[in-house]
């Protein structure tokens, strides 16, 4: 099985930040037919975090740079 690409981690990252911008706006919006809400809101930022996280790494290794330390603040 081959491993996820750019492309589909870009996506991804892709529909949770719309996702965010839908709640923060009162809106719900759905993933995977999975229906979101303010109340998923953590959820939400979350996947936002792995997806990119998931998108640097892929992208550095794309270009070359190998893989990259993501450091967050407090951890």
């Amino acid at each position: 099985m081959a491993g996820i690409t750019l492309a589909q981690a870009q996506t991804q990252l892709d529909a949770y930040l719309a996702a965010e911008v839908a709640v923060l706006s009162g809106q719900s919006y759905e993933i995977a037919g999975r229906k979101l809400s303010r109340a998923n809101l953590a959820e939400i930022q979350l996947g936002i975090t792995t997806w990119n996280d998931r998108v640097q790494s892929l992208d550095a290794t794309a270009s070359g740079r190998g893989r990259t330390v993501v450091i967050r603040p407090g951890g």
